[in-house]
This record gives C-alpha cells, sequence and structure tokens, in this order.
C-alpha cells in the first residue's frame, strides 16, 4: 500500500477541491487499484459533487439548513455554532473510496472530490490518501 498525507488550508473555505491531488497522487502510484481518502478530523468530511456550475452555493445553503450555526447546542466550546461543525462527518464521510485504472482515478465526467469544512477554529486540515493496488 502507497499513502501519502496532504496538509491543507481551509481557512474561510467551506469547500476545498481535492481532485487535482487525488489524481497526481494516482498518476505517481500508477496501476489499478483503489484510492482511499480518509480525512482524520471531527469536524469535517468529503463528498463528491460538480464545481463550477452554482453546485458550491447549493451546497453552502444545505450546510446552513442542515447546521444552522446560530442556535444552541449541547457542544458549546468553541467559535459560535461550532458545535454544528462536529455533525459534519454524521453526513459527509470522513472517507471515500474511488476506484482507479492505470493510474486515473475512476471520476465522473462532472465529479469532483472536496473537503466540506466549516469550521474556522481549525484553518489547517489533513487528509490521508491510501492506494490498495488490485
Amino acid at each position: 500500500m502507497e499513502t501519502e498525507e496532504l496538509v491543507i488550508e481551509t481557512r474561510s473555505k467551506e469547500l476545498t477541491d481535492l481532485t487535482k491531488d487525488v489524481r497526481e497522487f494516482c498518476h505517481h502510484v500508477g496501476g489499478s487499484g483503489l484510492v482511499n481518502v480518509f480525512v482524520p478530523h471531527a469536524t469535517a468530511g468529503l463528498a463528491i459533487i460538480e464545481l463550477g456550475d452554482g453546485s458550491e452555493p447549493d451546497l453552502a445553503h444545505l450546510l446552513e439548513a442542515l447546521f444552522p450555526k446560530d442556535i444552541e447546542y449541547n457542544h458549546q466550546h468553541g467559535a459560535p455554532g461550532h458545535g454544528a461543525d462536529h455533525l459534519i462527518p454524521s453526513v459527509f464521510s470522513p472517507s471515500i473510496v474511488v476506484p482507479v485504472i492505470d493510474g486515473e482515478p475512476q471520476f465522473g465526467r462532472w465529479q469532483y472530490l472536496v473537503l466540506v469544512d466549516r469550521n474556522p477554529d481549525n484553518p489547517v486540515r489533513h487528509v490521508r490518501l491510501s492506494f490498495v493496488p488490485a
């Protein structure tokens, strides 16, 4: 198994596109198998969506509807509404597995892999990429 850790700055971004990083990792490793993308954080998750077509503000609207920051949560340390951040991984998985053929992750034509992170208290995130050969 090959593995690499990315360090991602998320300051003031709810979505961070990881697609290029995943493609570069898979090209470097080569071969066919599976790439697992894992976020070891309690307030972040991953999603596969289309980018550049208006999906970003739609997802931001969904996040605010599901996890409003202006209500009182039992989990109350950190920035206002931080309890909502801890619910992100309950809907957006901390890991996603993508098939890889000949060093190319098999994303669909309009699919992008993004990190979902609304937590302003932690502006640096780690993302673990792991390739398991066929």
